[in-house]
């Protein structure tokens, strides 16, 4: 898979990239926060999650009000592919312990969604290559 390069010319393309990062980093956690607080068995550990999930909410919006100041985009497609990239690691380690552990039928519904995933992946590299190119040409 090829690598998307971003150029940074200065200070603030640097630090639009780091809150894009930062940006990624908490809609993921919006996405697995409700997963991990339903499948939490201790009362506290799920309050712990649900709470969390709100701070977090509010952080993704205080983020989205500073790229809105800086009249950026925050980077939904590089968001998307972090995504991805976390998903395609999680499918093929839970795919790699059902074929250890003899479960062949589980492993080839997890190898079918492994392999969407990574279809995904590529689309969102193709379509993030043109948007790079767009933008780098202003």
């Amino acid at each position: 898979m090829a690598k998307i390069e971003v150029k940074l010319q200065d200070l603030h393309d640097l630090y639009l990239e780091q809150l894009r990062d930062l940006y990624s980093a908490e809609t993921q956690l919006l996405k697995a926060l409700p997963k991990m607080a339903a499948s939490a068995t201790d009362p506290d550990l799920k309050q712990g999650f649900e709470d969390h999930l709100v701070q977090t909410q509010e952080q993704v919006g205080r983020l989205e009000g500073l790229f809105q100041e800086l009249e950026q985009d925050p980077g939904l497609i590089a968001a998307a592919q972090r995504i991805e990239h976390y998903e395609i690691a999680g499918y093929g380690t839970v795919a790699a312990y059902a074929d250890l552990l003899g479960l062949e039928r589980q492993a080839m519904v997890l190898r079918t969604t492994l392999e969407e995933e990574k279809e995904t992946d590529a689309r969102l590299t193709l379509a993030a290559r043109e948007i790079n190119v767009e933008a780098a040409e202003g």
